[in-house]
């Protein structure tokens, strides 16, 4: 099956063709670095993620580009708060951001540009929107005209005359069209615009103003607009043209609209072939998780409370298209969810590796199902990258591990062998999930292990018709923090 996906420029699910056979550019819009990274960040970052790694398996030489932007008021806002300059506070944002990404076992991209790093290619690329007669000069800012570009308007579906304004008050009074938007600002920040933006403990706007960046150029000193940033960083790290560009859904308009205007009309190439949209976390509320909203879990929170497992379990139960809903509900499916997958791949491993594993061996029905859910979940992958039908594959290959360990006394190591391999090829290197990396020391492995003991003898107890025995030994685990369910697939268990 061939790759397709749901181009948002289009609406239409198209097959995949990058324009090099053998490689992919994809950028991916970065954080602004004035809040700590949440879950709805996370959603994003894992999507990517598993995007990067299944273009890698079918055989693409990905380039992944993902900035960060760490030049904006909201940054200038936190000064005194988390740092004494809008430097230092975008630095120790990043900081903290690349530790996230690394706690949830994401692929490292090509480049993280910053945005403070690439001024001289923003002001390029502006003097040659100006010279071109897509942009002009304004009391010292530089403006796009957007009625110079004669498909603005159609990624998001909109009507350039029926637009909302873009920009500040101060900037509509400098426009020709309240549509046009800021390639770079004259001047500084202003205290009227971080005023909104500030928390307690931040220093006073009038303050804060004084430590925000800026710099020289043709129309005098200022700052470079936040659409302006990402053109020219795809561009320097990548190409005029991409075949990727991801990003969250609240960025369709205005940002990546006027990344498409400002990209296109500077090279007249095309700046991405396909657009492809994450679906926003929605809080339990229904509200979109978001820093401003205050309604958000972080990364950092999150992986410390469930693990890296089961927060990537949860992102990925439900396809990067579709609408997230977090709660205690979800999370507490995701973690059981976690469970069975790590469950079922450690009694494949274990009775792979076990005396009673033989060559002459063979369960036709657990090779079938290694068959067929390395085919349904290559089929799901390539479903725009439907990583919910994927997870329920392994689920499946799962309750088929269960019922050949219980149903025989000898093993059919060759199928196993099959299954531990697609539990790590997929679940591992496409997903990204923790197949195999156990605690340190083997100190989960012997507490399975004890554990395997102490549920095999209440099975013999149960067997035997000692039901109150049997009940006991499971009351004893769950106060040692071993939670024990009876399912169709046999005894299952998790550490809580």
């Amino acid at each position: 099956m061939t790759l397709r996906v749901t181009n948002s420029l289009t609406g239409e699910r198209e097959v995949f063709e990058p324009q090099d056979s053998d490689s992919v550019l994809l950028y991916y819009c970065g954080l602004t670095t004035s809040d700590p990274a949440h879950l709805g960040h996370a959603r994003g970052w894992v999507h990517v993620d598993v995007m990067h790694r299944w273009l890698e398996w079918l055989g693409y030489d990905v380039r992944h580009v993902e900035n960060f932007t760490n030049v904006n008021e909201k940054i200038v806002a936190r000064v005194g708060e988390d740092g004494d300059s809008e430097r230092e506070v975008a630095r120790s944002y990043i900081r903290d951001i690349i530790r996230d990404m690394r706690s949830l076992n994401l692929l490292r991209a090509e480049v993280y540009p910053r945005v403070s790093e690439h001024v001289p290619e923003i002001v390029d690329l502006v003097e040659t929107l100006v010279d071109r007669g897509y942009a002009y000069e304004s009391s010292g800012s530089v403006y796009f005209d957007v009625t110079s570009f004669d498909e603005y308007g159609r990624l998001s579906n909109q009507d350039v005359e029926e637009m909302e304004a873009q920009g500040t008050t101060e900037e509509q009074a400098e426009k020709r069209n309240p549509a046009d938007f800021a390639l770079w600002k004259g001047g500084g920040v202003t205290p009227e615009e971080i005023g909104e933006h500030q928390h307690d403990g931040a220093a006073p706007p009038d303050e804060a103003v004084e430590t925000a960046l800026t710099w020289d150029s043709p129309w005098g000193e200022g700052r470079p607009g936040w659409h302006i940033e990402c053109s020219a960083m795809s561009m320097t790290h990548l190409d005029d043209t991409i075949d990727v560009h991801v990003g969250g859904q609240d960025l369709v308009f205005p940002h990546h609209e006027n990344e498409i205007a400002q990209s296109e009309a500077a090279t007249g190439e095309t700046f991405a072939r396909y657009w492809l949209h994450v679906r926003l976390l929605d809080a339990a509320d229904e509200e979109k998780m978001s820093s401003s909203l205050g309604n958000f879990e972080t990364v950092a929170e999150a992986v410390e409370r469930y693990g890296s497992d089961v927060v990537r379990t949860f992102l990925l139960s439900t396809a990067y298209h579709n609408p997230a809903t977090y709660s205690r509900e979800t999370v507490q499916e995701a973690q059981e969810r976690w469970d069975r997958l790590e469950r079922g791949y450690e009694r494949a491993v274990e009775a792979a590796d076990s005396v009673d594993a033989r060559t002459k061996v063979e369960d036709s029905d657990l090779r079938r199902t290694v068959e067929t859910a390395r085919r349904e979940f290559e089929d799901a992958m390539n479903d725009d990258f439907n990583t919910r039908a994927a997870m329920s594959v392994l689920l499946e290959l799962v309750s088929a591990v269960h019922a050949h360990v219980d149903g025989h006394e000898e093993f059919d190591y060759r199928g196993l062998r099959q299954a531990v391999e697609t539990f790590e090829e997929f679940g591992g290197g496409v997903l990204g999930l923790g197949f195999g990396t156990g605690g340190a020391d083997g100190e989960v492995t012997v507490a399975r292990e004890l554990v395997d003991l102490v549920l095999g003898v209440r099975e013999q107890e149960r067997e035997a018709g000692n039901y109150d025995r049997a009940d006991a030994l499971r009351d004893d685990l769950e106060a040692l923090g071993v939670e024990v369910q009876d399912t169709g697939d046999g005894v299952e268990y998790r550490f809580t």
